[in-house]
């Protein structure tokens, strides 16, 4: 597998993981009282935000990210479902090359 499927996958588990501690781990703590939600989910989020950071600059190296695009992968990462939208760049991308 290469640098940049790597960095596919760990950019929709991390996009994933976003939407459920945003829309699902956070709701039932500030609305049903169940704080133990955002601890457990926003651990794993964490974790995966370590993998992707990683794997950004794994698949920089073999791809050859401009700073333009590492910044815009990036800054995506950071917006609800934009991870989704940084997969369809990459597979555009991948088609290309």
């Amino acid at each position: 597998m290469s640098e940049l499927q790597k960095f596919r996958l760990i950019n929709k588990i991390e996009g994933i993981s976003f939407i459920i501690l945003i829309f699902i781990a956070m709701p039932m703590k500030y609305s049903f009282g169940y704080p133990i939600a955002t601890k457990v989910v926003g651990m794993l989020h964490g974790l995966l935000v370590f993998a992707f950071i990683y794997q950004i600059i794994e698949a920089k190296k073999e791809a050859g990210f401009n700073l333009k695009e590492t910044a815009l992968y990036s800054i995506l990462s950071l917006i609800p479902f934009g991870s989704f939208y940084t997969d369809k760049l990459l597979a555009k991308k991948m088609t290309i090359a």
